[in-house]
């Protein structure tokens, strides 16, 4: 789905799903959408039959990590976000993929289809993140905990912890693979998804 301004928390992400999702449904998430499938499933576990959150984490924002969102903001709103994405991925790929011209000119191109102020919103919406970290123990659903090997942002071992804490967890890192799974390797992803889909308990 796509997020717009009045979508300005990861609650209110959260809500806007479960507005607009079936009675109950299996739930996956990239990255932000990780966090806010988090917080879908803290609103309503009962409609939620299966999870899957890849390329994130549920702890609170660090101390330092609004001064990196907020110098991409500043070149996002000063030089585009065409040269932001540039920036940005020079930490969410491994350096042995940043010559894929195809790879990082799809990436560019997503981040060109949205503005600064929308990235804004976005930011000031990961910046107030809940901490979800208590809910894990919480989830009673198979679930699906992803990433990639050489994502340095939502490392393996943060997702080993995630996994260990949720009870039908199963947990899937990706070999030659950072920060944009689904793009960098969408095969192993859907192998990983297709399993987590046909998981019943």
């Amino acid at each position: 789905m796509e997020w717009a301004p009045e979508h300005h928390s990861i609650l209110a992400m959260a809500e806007a799903v479960l507005r607009w999702a079936p009675p109950t449904f299996a739930l996956a998430g990239h990255s932000m959408g990780g966090r806010v499938a988090f917080q879908v499933y803290r609103l309503a576990p009962e409609r939620v039959t299966k999870i899957a959150v890849m390329n994130t984490g549920s702890e609170p924002r660090s101390e330092t990590e609004e001064t990196g969102r907020r110098r991409l903001l500043e070149i996002a709103r000063s030089q585009g976000m065409r040269a932001m994405a540039v920036e940005w991925l020079k930490g969410m790929i491994p350096a042995y993929r940043q010559s894929e011209t195809a790879l990082i000119e799809e990436i560019i191109k997503m981040f060109e289809r949205k503005s600064p102020d929308l990235f804004e919103i976005q930011m000031l919406a990961l910046l107030g993140r809940p901490n979800a970290t208590p809910l894990l123990s919480h989830i009673l659903c198979p679930a699906l905990v992803l990433t990639g090997f050489d994502d340095t942002w939502a490392p393996p071992a943060r997702h080993l912890e995630m996994a260990q804490s949720i009870r039908l967890s199963e947990l899937v890192v990706i070999p030659k693979c950072g920060h944009m799974s689904t793009m960098e390797r969408p095969e192993e992803v859907t192998a990983a998804m297709r399993l987590w889909l046909a998981h019943s308990h």
